[in-house]
């Protein structure tokens, strides 16, 4: 594994400096999930949910924060994206209600799009959490993390256990 690059020569944190990187197409990919009860679960599959669609309205907060992503992770560079999607599923197992969530961020530029995505993934399952909340408090997030990831010096990775 190669050395950090946010620190300069003071040790002082620093924005790394892409300005020699390559421009190649970046694409990432990131999970993450919300467990609800079964009356959360009902509501948001029959749009009962006072507030809205929720999957519409979480799908839009995921896409504007994949946008402002530089404006909350300090050392994130804003980048240009080309394209954002989410996708949601429910698994319905185990008597669980568990809402899964999709985030797929695209670019061209000199460094990658993970934290996008993962940023993306995380305002969503944040989002169904704000529009659920007044039912019920007892919401779960879970984990979150990157699935896959393409393009840069360092290649591709692909997560092998989800």
């Amino acid at each position: 594994m190669s050395s950090f690059t946010h620190f300069n020569d003071q040790g002082r944190a620093n924005m790394v400096d892409i300005s020699e990187k390559s421009i190649t197409r970046r694409v990432a990919t990131a999970r993450s999930s919300i467990l609800v009860n079964k009356e959360i679960h009902e509501a948001i599959v029959e749009h009962k949910i006072g507030k809205g669609d929720v999957l519409a309205v979480a799908q839009v907060a995921g896409i504007m924060a994949a946008k402002r992503t530089s404006d909350i992770i300090p050392m994130c560079h804003p980048l240009l994206l080309k394209g954002v999607n989410l996708s949601f599923d429910w698994d319905t197992s185990n008597d669980q209600y568990r809402l899964l969530i999709e985030a797929t961020v695209k670019t061209e530029g000199s460094t990658g799009v993970e934290m996008e995505a993962l940023t993306a993934a995380s305002a969503c399952a944040l989002t169904v959490y704000d529009m659920c909340k007044a039912i019920d408090k007892g919401m779960i997030i879970g984990e979150t993390y990157l699935l896959e990831k393409s393009g840069g010096k360092n290649g591709d990775y692909k997560r092998t256990e989800a």
